[in-house]
């Protein structure tokens, strides 16, 4: 069965991959035309595109591209840099993007611990909900020193 091609130049299977990818990361957290942004510089060869190509690839206008682009720049997913002999932009999947993405996440848990510590302050140490509290504090600096100890693995393992 022959498939169609949509005007991007992506195959339908492409088009298909860069949506269920952008999804899964939308559906995490991700700002949704920054996850399809993701998704689709990931299949590219290269892994580095313009924002014509993106908004061409996505079938999307490219000031939605500069936005989501603006947002992944920021969080440090991905960088600028010039087109040799011309005064384009292309942007690149930085180096260790997946490493960013759990360092992020990890360290977003430090806002969790500083309002559940708020409140073992309000409630006290020794009420039932001041364990509560305590409790999920506790277990967020082991997931965190967990993630720490992951990442440092992953770094020894890959040499």
């Amino acid at each position: 069965m022959a498939s169609s091609v949509p005007v991007n130049g992506d195959s339908a299977e492409q088009s298909a991959f860069v949506e269920r990818l952008g999804g899964a990361m939308a559906a995490s957290g991700a700002p949704p035309m920054a996850a399809r942004v993701m998704a689709r510089m990931l299949i590219s060869e290269s892994g580095a595109m313009t924002s014509a190509e993106l908004a061409d690839a996505l079938e999307v206008s490219q000031p939605s591209i500069s936005g989501a682009i603006r947002f992944l720049a920021q969080i440090g997913f991905v960088s600028r840099e010039r087109v040799p002999r011309t005064r384009k932009e292309r942007y690149r999947i930085s180096d260790n993007v997946w490493e960013t993405v759990l360092t992020l996440r990890n360290d977003s848990l430090d806002t969790w611990k500083a309002a559940l510590q708020s409140g073992i302050g309000l409630y006290g140490e020794d009420s039932e909900t001041g364990r509560r509290l305590t409790e999920a504090v506790e277990f967020f600096e082991f997931v965190q020193e967990d993630m720490r100890g992951l990442i440092r693995r992953w770094h020894e393992r890959r040499g």
